[in-house]
């Protein structure tokens, strides 16, 4: 059984088995084809899998070299686990990576109001779709759910007599959230009505005019129309809002370790990027704010 077969067959266990999403698993198979055809089938030879990390540290950011990799170590991890490779080389290379902080970009509270006042301002009479656009921004700044998640919620996952939903996020791990504002809860309601027939048909909650799921790529694109419309320099995306959600929770005092299962994040150390975004925030708001600031005082004597 040649390399390329076997990965063939561990995609198919990443899918079924471990029931990863399918954009996890298109990266996947992405990785892999790239590694085997740098190696062919010489797979156990150490030196040539040292010189395709080097390869990928020369073509890639950090970042990009650090998934791949570990896509091919977890390749390397399933060959032994099912005996099909009496050892593996992963175990004596080193891998180091020089940790980079990059704090997550967030959208300001006066333009995340801006650009829904903007839409709440331009109805287009009887547009369903719009309805449509206005309900995903809210949503997405409603719980803070990723915009694949907001794609690919199903019509059975969402109560809207309560606003729970059922979420299914990375690695096939669902989660429940709430739509607490009565406001959004009603304006969620107005747009299942106006497009009831298309989503008992498609399945998925959010439709496109076809009747088909309304893709991640039409949200960024939607959301990316609405801004500039609403007069935002910034580039905005919808991540940004999942961001902003969780920064302005802390922000308001809610606990990082309540944060942390509404974002679905595996463990506490993703969330707490958000705790330095805060003070970072906090930081800016005393420096604009402060009256300290605003006084005239003689400086220091020389």
């Amino acid at each position: 059984m040649s390399m390329r077969e076997i990965g063939t067959i561990y995609l198919e266990y990443c899918e079924f088995r471990k029931e990863l999403n399918v954009k996890t698993i298109n990266a996947y198979r992405i990785d892999l084809k790239q590694y085997f055809d740098f190696v062919g089938e010489d797979i156990l030879n150490k030196k040539k899998i040292e010189k395709y990390i080097t390869e990928l540290h020369r073509k890639y950011m950090q970042k990009t070299v650090k998934r791949k990799i570990a896509t091919v170590k977890a390749f390397y991890i399933y060959m032994e686990e099912e005996e099909l490779i009496a050892e593996n080389p992963f175990r004596k290379i080193k891998v180091k990576f020089k940790e980079t902080f990059t704090l997550p970009r967030i959208i300001p509270r006066k333009e995340i109001e801006q650009m829904l006042n903007y839409m709440y301002s331009h109805p287009k009479k009887g547009d369903r779709y719009w309805l449509r656009d206005v309900a995903v921004v809210e949503m997405l700044f409603a719980v803070g759910a990723r915009v694949y998640e907001i794609s690919n919620i199903r019509t059975d996952c969402i109560d809207l007599s309560t606003g729970s939903m059922r979420i299914m996020g990375k690695g096939g791990r669902e989660r429940c959230l709430q739509v607490t504002s009565p406001d959004v809860l009603r304006l969620i309601r107005r747009y299942y009505q106006a497009n009831e027939s298309l989503i008992k048909q498609s399945g998925y909650f959010f439709v496109n005019r076809n009747g088909n799921r309304y893709t991640e790529q039409s949200i960024r694109l939607m959301v990316k129309k609405y801004s500039s419309l609403a007069g935002i320099e910034r580039n905005i995306t919808p991540h940004m809002f999942r961001h902003s959600f969780a920064t302005y929770l802390i922000e308001e005092g809610v606990d990082i370790s309540c944060v942390q299962p509404i974002l679905g994040h595996s463990s506490i150390r993703t969330t707490q990027i958000y705790i330095h975004v805060a003070a970072k925030m906090q930081a800016e708001i005393l420096r604009a704010m402060h009256p300290r600031n605003k006084m005239e005082l003689l400086g220091l004597v020389s």
